[in-house]
């Protein structure tokens, strides 16, 4: 069944903060990310894609009770590159494989996948052995977590454009970040979702 263009957003903006978070997003959240001006559009939507079968309530009165129901369609095959570390630098090694994922997650252009080795992106939800979709673009906006080569390495982190360098910052507070000049850096793309082993509970 085909969705609005709201209920469409609202069924991405769950897909992506359910990857990346491991629970539903409240209303509220909801409401800010998509600009709706009151909860009452919110609930409206979730309803709909309820009604729909595109998500699923666990109960009332709770607001991050939400799931996504999986689908049977909509799914793509997207390149699998190999490892990517979330530590220090490694090499993503190009094998011949692909990965299954949700189309809302490929919002137009080229992807690919990397399973991400190391923890300094933890506080970002990203954790050991996650995959994470990638959308193919040589720059990003300061803030975006990306994957950079460096040196010939590739490594993924948040993307901060620093007058003449560049810091590529882990989510991990235990860690430092990775500065070095601009032109010494590389972006190959942007994280835009992931995908783990748990997909029954994520509707991927």
């Amino acid at each position: 069944m085909t969705l609005t263009p709201a209920q469409k957003r609202v069924h991405d903006f769950l897909q992506t903060y359910l990857a990346i978070h491991g629970h539903a997003p409240s209303y509220e959240e909801i409401r800010k990310h998509l600009g709706f001006r009151s909860l009452n559009a919110v609930y409206k939507h979730v309803k709909q894609l309820e009604q729909r079968g595109y998500v699923r309530s666990l109960g009332k009165n709770r607001k991050r009770a939400l799931e996504l129901v999986e689908l049977r369609s909509g799914g793509a095959s997207i390149p699998f590159l190999g490892v990517v570390a979330a530590g220090t630098p490694i090499e993503a090694v190009e094998v011949p494989e692909t990965v299954d994922v949700p189309e809302s997650l490929l919002a137009g252009g080229e992807h690919f996948a990397l399973r991400v080795r190391g923890d300094s992106m933890i506080e970002e939800g990203i954790r050991e052995g996650d995959i994470l979709i990638v959308k193919k673009q040589p720059t990003a906006e300061n803030g975006q977590t990306v994957v950079a080569l460096v040196g010939g390495e590739a490594t993924v982190k948040r993307f901060f454009l620093q007058g003449p360098a560049v810091e590529l910052r882990p989510a991990n507070s235990a860690m430092a970040s990775l500065v070095v000049p601009a032109d010494k850096v590389e972006i190959v793309g942007v994280v835009v979702g992931l995908v783990r082993h748990y997909r029954h509970r994520l509707g991927l």
